[in-house]
């Protein structure tokens, strides 16, 4: 049975449904979507190569498949985690596997008030303290945030390393990468940093009524 002709039409079929896939990840303005479409034109490849026994193409597009399903896992991987982090603890170990790890020892200033900044940090273990405030941050704090979202990018504090450990740091490049990949962790990154902030308050107007309570005489 002559089977060429069906060959053919399978592959022309094969290419104008990748086509049509390719075309539709031209209008796509995020990452998930846009890895969905890309595997489900894996697929369309892979089959339509399978009559021609195109071994090639078959191996290349599992590869690519392969790399897609792993990215589209760990960006949802990524929107679910920062999810649960909003509504527990605030934590951010969601964001550890995007950051470089750093030791810091004992007096090492970390960045200074009012200079540029480009990177936030997790604490991972030592001490580390807010100089202009005199707070000091617990072990998974995330610290430098703030200057991400201020208008001039300055440091608003200056942090200085009192008992030696490690951090973790990631730059605003790399957050602003998140965000453009899913707007939504944009989102939930926001409402981590506003209760950090509020945190913060929190903590100064705590230590501006002890202070005045103590200056007031007996």
């Amino acid at each position: 049975m002559d089977t060429s002709h069906l060959t053919q039409h399978v592959g022309t079929a094969g290419a104008v449904f990748a086509s049509v896939f390719v075309v539709a990840t031209t209008t796509m303005r995020t990452m998930i979507p846009l890895r969905v479409f890309a595997i489900l034109t894996n697929i369309v490849l892979i089959a339509t190569a399978i009559p021609s026994r195109n071994y090639l193409v078959i191996l290349v597009q599992l590869l690519v498949m392969v790399l897609n399903t792993y990215r589209l896992h760990q960006m949802l991987q990524l929107v679910r985690d920062v999810k649960r982090s909003v509504s527990s603890d605030l934590s951010m170990e969601w964001l550890k596997p995007f950051m470089t790890e750093r030791r810091c020892a004992t007096g090492e200033v970390l960045f200074y008030k009012d200079e540029k900044a480009d990177s936030m940090y997790y604490i991972v273990s030592g001490r580390y303290r807010l100089v202009e405030s005199g707070i000091e941050l617990p072990v998974g704090a995330i610290v430098g945030e703030l200057g991400m979202l201020s208008p001039s990018n300055l440091r608003t504090q200056t942090l200085e390393c009192i008992e030696g450990g490690v951090i973790l740091s990631v730059s605003y490049a790399q957050v602003e990468q998140l965000y453009v990949q899913n707007p939504a962790f944009g989102f939930y990154f926001l409402r981590l940093s506003s209760a950090r902030l509020f945190e913060n308050i929190d903590t100064l107007e705590q230590q501006l009524a002890s202070a005045l309570a103590a200056a007031k005489p007996a």
